[in-house]
């Protein structure tokens, strides 16, 4: 194990490049395939790539309002302080690990923007109390609870379907998934309790003796100054974060929308504003929030522009309908999940997966009469897959973390190759 893992290493330190010029890369491999393998000119083809880049502002904003909610819920005292009282149960490297590993499984499951930074948090407070340790396998362990954030309570593809979604009407009029036959299924909910069990014994096993004595800076806390005038009084009143909770939980009973992208983050928004107390520190959390979500703000543009190049040339419907090509039955909802992973490495956005592979999966499961809720998860965990090697949904963490992507990605790619095995295997004997 160690020998594949400093294999995977080497290989990452050599040839991965940051996420930005990754996407650019994709970016012209795929206008080349669709140059050589589609009849539209190459001028026509950047047309197709500049017709959609802009298209992704309102999903970009739900997503950057995701990751921010959740890292401003995660930094709360409240929360803070039970990570801190949580870390304390591990004595030992592989008690960490498990530790770690269940917990980022378990919230990413509820919140990928909660799970995915407060599991770095965790990870982060775990190593400091064990002082030498594996980092890049800490924060390895911490990412690979993503895994399961598509079929999840956040998911994009289960909370759009669950509604009069645009894109399941267009083979399926007039139909609405519901969450027990998406989220709260037995095979979505067997793949969650098997990756519980098998992530945290595969990050036992691949423990090294590359190990590093941690040290974090304490960052300098927001501190709180007496109301010397009426703007300290109105920015340190906690009555705000009382009298707007109130509204939130009135809105929250008396709204009749679905469970969707948008309650999720109005939920976190409102807790964490009600649990950081006042418009100072709310705002001050924020602050340190925002960071995090640059990635996001300028690589959205660009996998938008890549997703219109995918779609309008027909490369996309060229990739699904040869894996539609030889499917059956009993193996469509495999082949789903595999090409949802490799168009994932294209167009790393669950919604825009969802836009570009969802029409054709669905025709392809209409006409072998498969379930069209077991299809679209089995398209949401394709895409959930591969994120653990597609360096975009890792930044915010490496940020957090301080540490390169070539410190994580020799493990996350040995946590890939397991867990495609077990999902894949799921969904064709269920």
């Amino acid at each position: 194990m160690k020998k594949v893992i400093h294999f995977f290493t080497r290989m990452c330190e050599a040839y991965l490049p940051d996420a930005f010029v990754f996407c650019l890369v994709l970016t012209l491999v795929v206008f080349m395939a669709a140059a050589v393998s589609t009849p539209h000119s190459p001028l026509s083809l950047i047309e197709f790539w500049g017709k959609d880049f802009w298209s992704l502002h309102a999903f970009s904003m739900q997503m950057v309002f995701v990751l921010i909610t959740g890292h401003m819920l995660a930094t709360t005292p409240l929360v803070n302080k039970m990570l801190l009282k949580l870390s304390a149960l591990a004595k030992t490297e592989s008690q960490g690990l498990i530790l770690l590993s269940v917990f980022s499984i378990l919230s990413c499951w509820i919140n990928w923007g909660f799970g995915l930074i407060v599991s770095g948090i965790l990870a982060i407070e775990i190593a400091k109390k064990l002082g030498k340790v594996n980092f890049g396998l800490f924060i390895a362990t911490a990412y690979a609870g993503f895994l399961v954030w598509h079929g999840g309570l956040s998911g994009s593809i289960p909370l759009k379907i669950a509604g009069q979604d645009e894109i399941l009407n267009r083979v399926y009029p007039d139909l609405s998934v519901p969450l027990t036959s998406t989220i709260f299924s037995n095979y979505n909910l067997m793949i969650v309790v098997l990756l519980l069990l098998a992530l945290p014994l595969l990050a036992i096993s691949m423990r090294t003796e590359d190990k590093i004595n941690i040290h974090f800076h304490e960052e300098k806390k927001d501190i709180e100054v007496e109301s010397k005038n009426f703007r300290d009084y109105l920015e340190n009143g906690k009555f705000f974060s009382w009298i707007f909770f109130g509204f939130f939980i009135v809105l929250l009973f008396r709204l009749k929308s679905t469970f969707d992208i948008n309650r999720v983050n109005l939920i976190f928004l409102f807790l964490a504003f009600f649990l950081h107390g006042t418009p100072r520190k709310f705002l001050h959390a924020l602050q340190g929030s925002i960071g995090y979500s640059s990635g996001i703000i300028i690589q959205f543009p660009f996998y938008a522009g890549l997703m219109g190049l995918m779609q309008y040339s027909g490369l996309a419907d060229k990739i699904s309908e040869i894996f539609v090509s030889i499917s059956s039955k009993d193996t469509l909802p495999v082949w789903t999940f595999l090409s949802g992973g490799i168009v994932n490495f294209f167009i790393p956005s669950g919604g825009g997966q969802w836009v570009v592979q969802g029409p054709i999966m669905l025709k392809a499961a209409q006409n072998l009469n498969v379930d069209p809720g077991k299809i679209s998860m089995a398209l949401a965990w394709g895409d959930a897959w591969t994120n653990l090697v597609q360096p975009f949904w890792a930044l915010p963490l490496l940020g957090l973390a301080k540490i390169q992507l070539k410190d994580i990605m020799g493990y996350c790619l040995i946590f890939t190759v397991v867990s495609g095995i077990i999902i894949s295997s799921i969904f064709y004997f269920s």
